[in-house]
């Protein structure tokens, strides 16, 4: 890839310590152009999420960016109780560096709608927390929807969920805004449970990371220690570290197994409210919608974290 043509990109999420190593990622990726950062609520509170993405970036030096506070509650419901997976603070472990960065002045689908209208090519957004901002956004300005190159997001599940049987998180926390988001006619790239229950990164490679030695090597392996205390429990042999491969989708494909298929998303239901219902079988007759990441070379993976935190 030539670096001069970067990806221009906006994050977006709930961070969590998998989205924070997911936005570490990128930050290292010279193919990448983060034009701007935003927050929403779901592994915390927004308050928390939204300092947790100021702590981050002042740990990666990423003063430039525009951050800022995106939304509170969901579309059309009631906030959904945030669960305590990353801790209280939603960013748990080590200790991080005091915020020196502002947030803007702007909501974070006011700052998406501003960097989307004034960017001279099409933006690609990161989701990887629930898709309140991304569906709000799409409602607001529906002229800026030729301005959005892609979504790769992390979301959702064909096989299984994680906090219901039938529903992953994200789109369980906004299951309004996840089908505004895959009914957008947006290509869309999708990396669910199928794929991201198998990015594991185990506790050797959590001493590989740490013995790159850099203050942000450490806090990796720190985080990543205290988010597989919670999977240790329920007998994973590692952290499913799920928010980076939404971000490995464009700098990596090639350690991916891919499957275009048409998603739709279950908004009521009693027993499947928030599912990602995948026509694997191609029965419904309807063209794909969605790219859906199935597998990952895990070591690939690890190895690609091993690199981005060695060049901090």
């Amino acid at each position: 890839m030539n670096y001069l043509q970067k990806i221009p990109i906006i994050l977006d999420g709930d961070p969590g310590h998998d989205d924070a190593i997911a936005w570490m990622l990128a930050f290292a990726r010279q193919e990448l152009d983060i034009r701007g950062v935003t927050t929403v609520s779901g592994n915390a509170s927004l308050e928390r999420t939204t300092r947790n993405m100021l702590q981050i970036f002042t740990l990666l030096g990423g003063r430039s960016i525009p951050l800022a506070r995106g939304s509170e509650r969901p579309i059309t419901r009631l906030p959904f109780a945030t669960p305590s997976v990353h801790g209280v603070s939603g960013l748990d472990g080590p200790a991080l560096p005091e915020p020196d960065i502002a947030l803007s002045e702007l909501s974070g689908v006011g700052l998406m709608a501003k960097i989307l209208r004034e960017s001279e090519t099409p933006v690609t957004l990161v989701p990887t927390g629930p898709l309140t901002n991304v569906g709000a956004l799409l409602l607001a300005h529906p002229e800026l929807k030729t301005k959005i190159a892609h979504i790769s997001l992390m979301g959702g599940g064909i096989l299984k969920g994680n906090w219901t049987p039938a529903a992953e998180f994200n789109i369980l926390a906004d299951p309004d805004a996840a089908k505004i988001v895959f009914e957008s006619g947006i290509p869309i790239t999708m990396a669910g449970l199928d794929v991201t229950e198998k990015a594991l990164i185990t506790p050797a490679d959590f001493e590989r990371i740490r013995a790159v030695g850099n203050k942000v090597a450490v806090i990796v392996a720190d985080w990543l220690c205290f988010f597989y205390e919670f999977h240790k429990q329920l007998g994973y042999p590692g952290a499913p570290v799920h928010d980076p491969v939404a971000v490995i989708a464009l700098v990596k494909p090639e350690i991916l197994t891919i499957q275009e298929m048409y998603v739709q998303v279950e908004t009521y239901g009693e027993f499947c409210k928030g599912a990602t219902i995948g026509d694997v079988y191609k029965v419904s007759g309807k063209p794909p919608n969605a790219k859906v990441i199935m597998d990952i070379d895990r070591g690939a993976f690890v190895d690609l974290i091993v690199d981005a935190v060695s060049r901090y």
